[in-house]
């Protein structure tokens, strides 16, 4: 007489657990790279690098007298014709120029311009871009991302036994984990 096999519910645990694991190694690297250039937007800008260079248009612009090959003339000399776009004023005494990656902001009484260039950062403008959703399927995605990170993370807490997992040190980690982001949340609100 055989007996019957149990339902070895560790083992299958830890093979979905490290499985989905591996899934979800390239999505865990998009969000991280792009979590940490988003939380610091206030030191830089992730996904451009920005250079600024000062010119001068040559004295006072006026908007009666300013013609669009005034406009594109200015931008021969600063070796910008070629990325022209359109220009217009934001007000009586400012002329904003756009270019193809980048701007001219003019101070109409002073012909003083400052040339902003963009230039996309490696590999943050890509992680940045997908981070934003920029179709909507990303959206369908980044959820199930989600679901099989939180697939990982429960699975992961059964992966060890005894004093090392979690009716043992992993009880503490992961009453840790989750205080740590309740104190924030309290001293913020």
């Amino acid at each position: 007489m055989t007996r019957a096999r149990s339902f070895r519910w560790r083992k299958w645990n830890n093979i979905l657990h490290r499985d989905i694991g591996y899934l979800v190694v390239g999505m865990t690297i998009i969000y991280a790279l792009s979590g940490i250039a988003l939380n610091h937007l206030e030191d830089w800008n992730p996904s451009y690098q920005v250079t600024r260079a000062e010119h001068d248009w040559g004295g006072p612009v006026s908007m009666d007298d300013l013609s669009p090959d005034d406009v594109l003339a200015f931008l021969a000399r600063i070796d910008a014709r070629d990325r022209y776009k359109s220009h217009y004023w934001p007000a009586p005494d400012r002329l904003k120029i756009f270019l193809h990656s980048g701007n001219v902001v003019v101070d109409a009484a002073t012909g003083a311009a400052v040339l902003e260039n963009l230039r996309r950062r490696p590999v943050f403008y890509e992680v940045n871009f997908l981070h934003y959703d920029p179709k909507g399927l990303w959206t369908w995605f980044s959820d199930l991302y989600c679901v099989a990170l939180m697939v990982v993370t429960i699975t992961g807490l059964f992966v060890l036994k005894g004093r090392k997992g979690i009716t043992g040190r992993g009880a503490w980690l992961t009453a840790i984990g989750v205080v740590l982001p309740l104190g924030f949340l309290m001293a913020y609100l």
